[in-house]
């Protein structure tokens, strides 16, 4: 999710409440992509993104408006729809498609790379990358390529573009989300869950999605996980993280999440982790690192 932190002191410190905030958002956005893919298991994979987004957009809204938020605006409602798309739709559609034929941890190792699109891509809002900025998307992008060598993507070519896919379209959404006039905080995050949560349900058909005639108990819950923590916890502790700590701090999800991922997914459910993963987590997570890094003054 897209979010604006504020200036902080240069003293500012790292407190306890900091770091519990930033170790339950390493800790279940890490292991939101071996929930998804349980949950595709039994559930398609658009209409289950569709019914999670909804569901946790409309609770975030429910308690935005109980704290006294106001609603957003119908224009900024018909803007929420296109970031909504790109975000969740196919930010996390394409993945939740992806992951029923690709490893969770090789998934969330690609999905690593969303920073290094957000800077590739910002020159077409309007914001010029700096040569170390390069250097990294360099590092980034050559880990993805390393990524690519391996079975596990070659396996499935329609599965793995999706996944490529899927960090560009959180890339764009988050850079138009700085830019389109959208509702402020958790009520205009709210409406870009709900939006995206229609996209997503509106295109599972179009896909040939169909519901099953039952589903299991581990699929469902996984997907309430998915809802209760996946979208509202870790996205209210992200929040307090961007407000109380540095930003290079607070995002440090970017570059923690994929070898958390890639940890959980081999002890969880036994994927296997070869070398050119390895080989890729450590060039990503060091570009997305040397992204994030605050230059020196």
């Amino acid at each position: 999710m897209a979010a604006s932190a504020p200036a902080l002191p240069v003293d500012h410190a790292v407190t306890s409440r900091v770091l519990v905030a930033l170790s339950l958002v390493w800790l279940i956005w890490s292991s939101t992509y071996y929930a998804i893919r349980l949950v595709v298991v039994d559930m398609p994979a658009l209409a289950s993104g569709g019914v999670r987004y909804l569901l946790a957009g409309g609770m975030l809204l429910v308690i935005q408006r109980a704290r006294g938020a106001p609603l957003p605006t119908a224009r900024q409602w018909l803007w929420a729809i296109p970031v909504g798309a790109l975000l969740f739709a196919i930010g996390n559609g394409f993945v939740a498609i992806a992951v029923r034929s690709i490893a969770s941890g090789v998934a969330a190792v690609v999905c690593g790379t969303s920073p290094l699109w957000a800077g590739a891509l910002g020159s077409l809002f309007g914001e010029r990358a700096t040569r170390r900025e390069w250097l990294a998307m360099l590092l980034g992008f050559s880990g993805v390529v390393a990524l690519s060598l391996g079975d596990e993507l070659r396996a499935d070519p329609l599965a793995a573009l999706l996944l490529f896919l899927a960090p560009i379209g959180w890339a764009l959404g988050s850079l138009s989300s700085r830019k389109l006039p959208l509702a402020a905080g958790g009520s205009g995050a709210a409406a870009q869950m709900i939006t995206g949560g229609g996209c997503m349900l509106a295109l599972g058909p179009l896909t040939g999605e169909t519901m099953p005639a039952s589903v299991g108990w581990t699929s469902i819950l996984a997907l309430a996980y998915l809802v209760v923590f996946g979208s509202l916890v870790a996205f209210s502790a992200y929040h307090y993280a961007l407000a109380n700590a540095r930003p290079a701090l607070a995002t440090s999800n970017a570059y923690v999440n994929p070898v958390l991922a890639l940890f959980l997914g081999a002890s969880l459910g036994g994927e296997a982790v070869g070398p050119e993963a390895i080989l890729a987590t450590a060039l990503i997570v060091t570009a997305v690192v040397l992204l994030l890094r605050r230059p020196s003054p």
